[in-house]
């Protein structure tokens, strides 16, 4: 609406700062899409270190996530050594994993 305002007025000044806005704006929306995966690492560490011997069903279903996306966050907890893969034989729905120590 600034934007539109300023145009209308050929007021520059408010122009260049609504687009620096709509451009910050698009910049944190990028950033927090490239967060999301760590944000969810940290829910899925959070709910195992309460839960020791949880399955990748259970994690999934208490933080209401897809197993694979569960998945994939626990093999990259498990990679960085922050948990423990218990069960290693096992199909990956019915891994159990627990906190390193």
């Amino acid at each position: 609406m600034n934007a539109w305002t300023a145009q209308e007025r050929e007021d520059y000044g408010a122009l260049s700062t609504a687009l620096c806005l709509c451009v910050c704006a698009a910049g944190l929306f990028g950033e927090d899409l490239l967060q999301r995966d760590f944000r969810r690492d940290r829910a899925v560490l959070a709910h195992v270190a309460v839960h020791p011997g949880a399955a990748t069903r259970h994690v999934a279903c208490a933080l209401g996530a897809r197993e694979r996306v569960v998945q994939r966050s626990l093999s990259r907890l498990t990679e960085e050594g922050l948990l423990m893969l218990e069960t290693d034989g096992a199909t990956p729905a019915l891994r159990v994993y627990r906190v390193a120590r």
